[in-house]
């Protein structure tokens, strides 16, 4: 099946994972891409030398003096192309997505809309990148400001999102007038070639330079390629919270500008005016969806004390209907964890859950025998635990859900879900208005993002995407996100034959 996939996506098996395009080449050390669905091999990635990455870089360069001087609607028009490029490809890239990091089909299929998405949204934005005008206090001028684009904009992503992030970053940098260079996930690369290959063959198509978008393959080393390199202005990367805080002083060293997108530890809060089924289907498909490895996963649940019974038999009941195996079959709900290492983590937690004083209610394991040769599948499982407790503090990328009581009224229950150094994404369900208006009030929520009625996951690409506090704080796709990928540029025109100083300051000569 995955040979007929990539044969649709344009990839033999003897790609090279390096491109400045539509040329492919590498000459470092190779990488294997295996499935966590069946442990079996897909492909072999050349990795990026430092040789390779200064060659991709100045071929970058030298398409950013090119295609900056593109009107903007026309470099719509390119983004346009891909997007329907995209819908054309749809399935096989979405399988690929699916079978390469183990999530859901249907997920595969919808992060491959999110691309589509963004493409149609960046296609408007070609023709809306405003500046402003502001009046001058001078007689005769005429004051605005403006964007210009950055240059290269450096991307890092990570596994569990393989294709829709980059689409996020590239489709609003690629029509603000900047170049792309690419790291994918060392886990995921053959998701990272095909997106590549596509676009590739759309620049080719369109007589545009190779360089617009390029691709760099290989561990956290071919990283540091770009996060120390000045020639990068913006580093966007997406990871863990450790990973960011060293990207961000390493940046920061040379005054460089990052987006970060790093750890959630995002909570529900259920009060007695909530509607138990809409909890029941928010709280769950947050938490066992992608098997726990978005960022956005729901990771705690925190109920009011008069209806904690109640929600917690529903959410114990619901859970004992999941169907966990491979994520191709459209029938389960929940595929693998990346690999072997994330279930080791998953195990851990679970461990040091007990160890804290929590209790296990839905009960975690390793899954073996027939389908789960892979090591990587395991059960969603669920504690009973307390906020502070150390493992709770601390995000556990795999599917594991907390609950926890609150008393009294909904500032309890916000002072929990705040209690945490996350900052990313946040959920109140209630029919309370008050409840509700509370919650997104400066007083409520202090996540990127808050939700009423809904869960935690499954965010829109027209809202900007983001979180506060270790979470990182940047911002992306939709909203005004697209302003970090510019310059702002104030401009004042005298169109007098005087020339009057700022604060009435008088220079006479």
């Amino acid at each position: 099946m995955i040979q007929d996939v990539l044969k649709q996506l344009g990839i033999e098996a003897t790609n090279k994972g390096t491109s400045t395009g539509s040329d492919w080449f590498g000459s470092g050390a190779e990488i294997s891409s295996s499935s966590p669905v069946d442990a079996k091999h897909i492909a072999k990635v050349a990795t990026t030398t430092r040789e390779d990455y200064d060659k991709v870089v100045e071929t970058a360069q030298k398409a950013f003096k090119d295609w900056r001087l593109v009107p903007a609607p026309q470099r719509g028009e390119i983004v346009r192309q891909f997007g329907n490029k995209l819908r054309e490809l749809k399935e096989p890239l979405g399988k690929l997505v699916s079978y390469e990091m183990g999530k859901s089909l249907q997920e595969g299929y919808g992060e491959v809309q999110e691309m589509i998405d963004i493409c149609d949204f960046a296609v408007g934005l070609s023709r809306q990148l405003y500046g402003s005008t502001i009046h001058s206090e001078r007689p005769g001028h005429r004051m605005y400001d403006q964007y210009h684009p950055l240059g290269i904009v450096g991307i890092i992503s990570a596994f569990n999102f393989p294709v829709a992030v980059w689409s996020w970053n590239t489709a609003l940098a690629w029509v603000c007038g900047d170049v792309c260079i690419w790291k994918p996930s060392e886990k995921v690369p053959l998701t990272g070639v095909a997106c590549q290959k596509i676009i590739a063959d759309i620049l080719k198509e369109n007589d545009m330079p190779e360089g617009i978008s390029c691709l760099i393959n290989g561990d956290y080393k071919v990283g540091e390629f770009m996060t120390t390199d000045k020639r990068i202005p913006l580093i966007s990367a997406t990871g863990s919270t450790r990973m960011g805080k060293i990207v961000a002083s390493t940046v920061a060293e040379r005054l460089g500008k990052t987006l970060l997108e790093l750890g959630g530890n995002n909570a529900i809060i259920v009060t007695p005016d909530a509607d138990i089924k809409m909890t029941v289907i928010g709280a769950v498909f947050g938490a066992v969806g992608t098997a726990g490895q978005r960022c956005t996963s729901t990771r705690r649940l925190i109920i009011h004390e008069s209806i904690y019974d109640k929600v917690k038999d529903a959410i114990v009941a619901a859970y004992g209907q999941l169907k966990i195996g491979n994520p191709l079959d459209e029938n389960n709900h929940v595929g693998p964890l990346i690999d072997t290492d994330a279930v080791a983590m998953y195990q851990d937690a679970l461990k040091r859950v007990v160890e804290e004083g929590g209790n296990i209610i839905v009960e975690g394991g390793v899954l073996e025998g027939e389908g789960y040769e892979s090591g990587c599948y395991v059960k969603p499982a669920i504690a009973e635990a307390e906020n502070h407790f150390d493992i709770v503090q601390h995000e556990t990328f795999a599917p594991v859900l907390y609950l926890m009581k609150y008393s009294g009224d909904v500032e309890n229950a916000i002072e929990l879900q705040n209690g945490v150094a996350q900052g990313l994404s946040s959920a109140i369900m209630t029919n309370n208005l008050r409840e509700a208006e509370r919650f997104l009030s400066h007083a409520g929520s202090d996540c990127g993002i808050a939700n009423v009625n809904i869960g935690t996951s499954g965010a829109e690409i027209g809202g900007a995407f983001g979180g506060e506090k270790e979470t990182g704080g940047g911002r992306e796709s939709g909203s005004d996100a697209w302003k970090i990928y510019m310059r702002r540029q104030t401009n004042t025109i005298n169109y007098t034959t005087e020339l009057p100083l700022a604060q009435g300051i008088k220079f006479d000569i």
